[in-house]
């Protein structure tokens, strides 16, 4: 596996994951010594960007953006992607801090855009062959099951975990979106990400990952954010068929 030869960012956004973060670095520097870490911090009251803070003294591969507030995850992904583009990381990943997505299929992402040029996004995915989820309820997998085959009937589109929150991007393909428009606070924005690589062309390919529940701490979902979520997806798939439709035939 080549991949590791791509320097890549991993935003790693976080919110109250002081039990969780140095691991993570850890796992993330580890299974990749040429990528750097930059943790997008939501003014944790737990003391998360002080840890940070203190790895990224001894380690300059790990960096820190401290912001005041909770202001969600789809903004803190998009500043820490503007942040990698001014600095010209080839490859921009994303990852939670939680554990759950394993930083041992990080090469595999990387390299599924080092062998071929024409992927754009390299999805970690729990719901293709050889792809697996680990102490989850039964409620749950039922929920993320069809909300992925909801949005992709709706939106059209091919790929099978549509939600999944572990991915590589090809830095020149963020920079083709206009991320001022980019507006998804929860969950839903990686629907809207997926949505505008596909619209810009750009290949999609899912690695199979064995995703595992968090460890420590408290997951951020919420019936908020699947309510934003399945709103949005219907809309988005409204839109998508009414341009299709619009189109001028050939």
């Amino acid at each position: 596996m080549t991949g590791a030869a791509l320097t890549a960012l991993v935003v790693v956004p976080t919110y109250d994951e002081a039990e969780n973060i140095r691991s993570a670095t850890t796992a993330i520097l580890d299974a990749v010594p040429t990528a750097h870490v930059l943790v997008v911090d939501d003014g944790s009251p737990d003391g998360t960007a002080d840890i940070v803070r203190s790895i990224a003294a001894g380690d300059p591969r790990v960096h820190l953006i401290e912001r005041r507030g909770k202001l969600g995850l789809g903004t803190a992904y998009v500043t820490g992607f503007r942040w990698g583009l001014e600095r010209g990381y080839p490859v921009l990943v994303e990852m939670d801090a939680d554990g759950s997505h394993p930083a041992d299929r990080l090469p595999a992402l990387l390299g599924a855009l080092q062998d071929d040029a024409s992927v754009a996004l390299a999805i970690g995915s729990r719901w293709v062959t050889g792809g697996s989820v680990v102490d989850w309820p039964l409620r749950r997998e039922v929920l993320s099951r069809g909300a992925n085959t909801y949005a992709r009937i709706a939106l059209g589109l091919g790929v099978r975990d549509v939600t999944a929150g572990f991915r590589a991007y090809r830095a020149e393909t963020v920079a083709g979106m206009d991320l001022d428009t980019v507006d998804s606070k929860g969950y839903c924005f990686q629907v809207d990400m997926t949505l505008r690589v596909d619209d810009l062309g750009g290949r999609i390919v899912e690695v199979p990952i064995r995703f595992r529940d968090r460890v420590h701490g408290v997951s951020k979902m919420s019936g908020s954010v699947v309510g934003e979520a399945m709103l949005r997806v219907t809309q988005w798939g409204i839109q998508r068929r009414f341009r299709r439709r619009s189109r001028p035939a050939r």
